[in-house]
């Protein structure tokens, strides 16, 4: 199976994706009515956490298991202990945090199909397959990392320095985001202005404001005094110059030519812009320093001891008295079955709908309803970090039309003379599914013969690199829970509910699903309801 440079094949035509059909009504109608349109399918919420919870009253050592060690099972566990509670976890995976992982130098990883890939990245180099940003706005991963100890450095999403690329815009390449960005709102601006001085606006703009509209077109646009867009300094300030200014003899700067509002438009490139205002990735956002596995190896140091690792759950019974999981261990063969008063399963549905569990007809009917998204992160090492040598590119993300969707820069040891490892391509959907049919070295080759369309030193600069698909990550099968508003409406409920002793949580139960903050957010709106039970007479 090959994936296709240029264009989809006619059965890769499916109706758009939700994150295509948010990127285009951002891209029309605004920022306000993507956010609007997000909210409406779950995809983003002002986290609702307002600090450390207090779980009241003594339980009486009350057990309760934990199914999962990702972000929504160690919150539990960290919590619940400190309630009082005696608690198990059986985690899947021989590491603590579920999709909150980091692939350092050296580890090694066995996809479904059992394709294995050694991580060749050089030391203190990685990639995190699965989450790697936290919003200034998710205040509950912000509060943990304080609590304990995860040291967080900036995220950069918007580098107006980085490219935008579409393989038929400007004969395929690659624009610096600042000059699309600058032309863009420079031909809507100067339109919008004609239009106003024309007085064609006249019934939805009064006089009054028609001087105040003209004064904000020209500061948002970059219009020159008479509320046009054209070369010169003006437009030069914002989008950058052919020559900069300098010092001494021959300091003059040369003006850049701005492009014209047609080929703008024409190109496409302004539905990325659409991207940087999504509340999610408006600034600030943060990482944790050395990749997002330091924060589950802090909760690791606080409640490690209470996780049981390697350990496959192939069944969930409760009684009116207890909740028991039977299990397996792949790594010895071992088997046998952990009971506890009550259970906290965190297991993807993914995962969780392919096992026997004995709860009632609606929650099992919301654990089938939701699929999972099918996506991949594929990491390059590259011998110099050529895009801030060459491109002067720090941190930030370029994005293209090709398969590889985007390439992102690394936000820490900037000016470093050593090798650099990329994030080089972030598929979704069809694309996702294509690449992981190949096998891992092809997956890479692909990604970078793609990438040296954008960078045309990645032939010569390139090393080694690692590709992962989360449909086949065995303990996952997927990267997130994708409900539909019409999954939502119907079994959302149900699927949070407390089912006899049986609770689930995890980002699938939430409105804010992919982010680690729906876990925790999910994980503490279970337990505060599961010791309310436990504390009733």
């Amino acid at each position: 199976m090959q994936l296709q440079p240029e264009s989809r094949r006619v059965t890769d035509q499916p109706q758009p994706s939700r994150r295509d059909l948010l990127s285009r009504i951002g891209a029309v109608a605004g920022s306000s009515a993507m956010y609007l349109a997000m909210t409406s399918l779950g995809l983003a919420a002002e986290s609702q956490y307002s600090g450390p919870i207090t779980l009241d009253g003594d339980p009486k050592g009350a057990s309760v298991l934990i199914l999962g060690a990702g972000i929504a099972g160690m919150v539990a566990a960290l919590e619940l202990r400190k309630a009082g509670y005696t608690v198990t976890v059986l985690d899947y995976n021989a590491r603590p945090g579920g999709r909150t992982w980091t692939i350092h130098g050296g580890d090694t990883y066995t996809e479904l199909g059992g394709e294995t890939q050694d991580c060749r990245f050089a030391e203190g180099l990685y990639l995190n397959p699965g989450p790697w940003r936290i919003p200034y706005h998710h205040r509950g991963m912000l509060d943990y990392c304080k609590r304990l100890g995860v040291a967080l450095e900036p995220f950069i999403q918007v580098n107006h320095n980085a490219y935008l690329h579409a393989k038929n815009a400007f004969d395929g390449k690659p624009q610096r985001y600042r000059t699309v960005q600058a032309d863009f709102h420079g031909a809507v601006s100067d339109l919008l202005a004609k239009a106003v001085n024309a007085d064609t606006l006249d019934h939805t703009v009064s006089k009054d404001d028609r001087e105040s509209l003209l004064a904000s077109l020209r500061s948002f646009g970059g219009l020159n005094a008479d509320y046009t867009y054209k070369t010169g300094p003006t437009a030069s300030a914002r989008r950058g110059y052919d020559k900069p200014p300098g010092g001494g003899m021959g300091a003059e700067p040369t003006d850049s030519v701005v492009t014209s509002a047609s080929d703008v438009l024409k190109s496409g490139l302004w539905r990325a812009l659409a991207i940087a205002q999504d509340y999610d990735y408006q600034t600030t956002l943060f990482q944790p320093t050395g990749g997002m596995d330091m924060i589950a190896r802090a909760f690791a140091r606080e409640i490690g001891d209470l996780i049981r690792p390697n350990t496959k759950v192939t069944a969930i019974r409760q009684t009116n008295q207890n909740v028991t999981a039977t299990w397996t261990d792949p790594t010895t063969g071992e088997h046998g079955t952990t009971t506890a008063d009550w259970c906290l399963c965190t297991i993807p549905l993914s995962i969780l709908s392919q096992i026997d569990i004995n709860v009632a007809a609606p929650m099992q009917d919301a654990i089938n309803a939701v699929p999972y998204a099918p996506g991949m992160k594929i990491g390059l090492q590259f011998k110099r970090r050529f895009w801030e040598q060459d491109d002067a590119i720090y941190g930030g993300i370029s994005y293209t039309d090709l398969p590889i969707t985007q390439i992102a820069y690394p936000n820490s040891d900037y000016l470093h003379d050593g090798p650099g490892v990329l994030l080089g391509a972030y598929p979704f959907g069809p694309y996702a599914y294509e690449f992981t049919a190949l096998p891992p070295a092809e997956r890479i080759r692909k990604a970078v013969e793609w990438g040296a369309q954008i960078h045309p030193q990645y032939k010569a600069e390139f090393e080694h690199g690692i590709a992962i698909g989360w449909h086949r990550v065995p303990g996952a099968l997927g990267c997130y829970g994708q409900w539909s508003t019409e999954a939502r409406d119907k079994h959302y409920k149900n699927l949070c509910a407390l089912d006899g002793r049986i609770l689930l949580a995890g980002e699938h139960a939430s409105y804010i699903p992919a982010w680690q903050e729906g876990a925790l957010l999910s994980a503490l709106d279970a337990i505060t309801r599961l010791h309310a039970r436990v504390m009733s007479p």
